[in-house]
C-alpha cells in the first residue's frame, strides 16, 4: 500500500467517523443515534484496516480483528433495535428526551 492510498483510506475513515459523531450527538431519535454509532465504528474499522495493511502488508491477523469488530457492531445493533422496539411498543416513541425512565 502506498502512502497516497493510505492517506485516502484515512480521509474516508475520518469522514465516516465525523459524520457518525455528528449524527450521534445531534439527533434525539434512538434509531438515528444508533446509526451514528454504527458509522463511527465503520470509520474506525476503515482506519484500522488501512494502518494494518500499511504496517504489515503480509499479515492477515488484522482481518480477524475486523471480523470481531463487525460482530460487535451487529450485536450492538440487534440489542439497540430490540430496546427501541420495546420502547416504541410501550410508549409509542423512540425519542431519547422522553426516555428518562431508562436511567439506572
Amino acid at each position: 500500500m502506498t502512502t497516497a492510498t493510505l492517506v485516502a483510506a484515512l480521509v474516508i475513515g475520518a469522514v465516516l467517523f465525523g459524520i457518525g459523531l455528528y449524527g450521534a450527538l445531534s439527533q434525539t431519535n434512538m434509531v438515528m443515534i444508533m446509526m451514528g454509532v454504527e458509522l463511527m465504528l465503520g470509520g474506525a474499522m476503515v482506519n484500522l484496516v488501512a494502518f494494518w495493511r500499511y504496517l504489515h502488508p503480509d499479515a492477515y491477523s488484522g482481518q480477524m480483528f475486523v471480523l470481531i469488530v463487525m460482530t460487535v457492531m451487529a450485536l450492538e445493533a440487534a440489542v439497540g433495535f430490540g430496546i427501541a422496539t420495546a420502547r416504541f411498543r410501550a410508549r409509542g416513541s423512540v425519542e431519547m428526551e422522553e426516555a428518562a425512565e431508562l436511567k439506572g
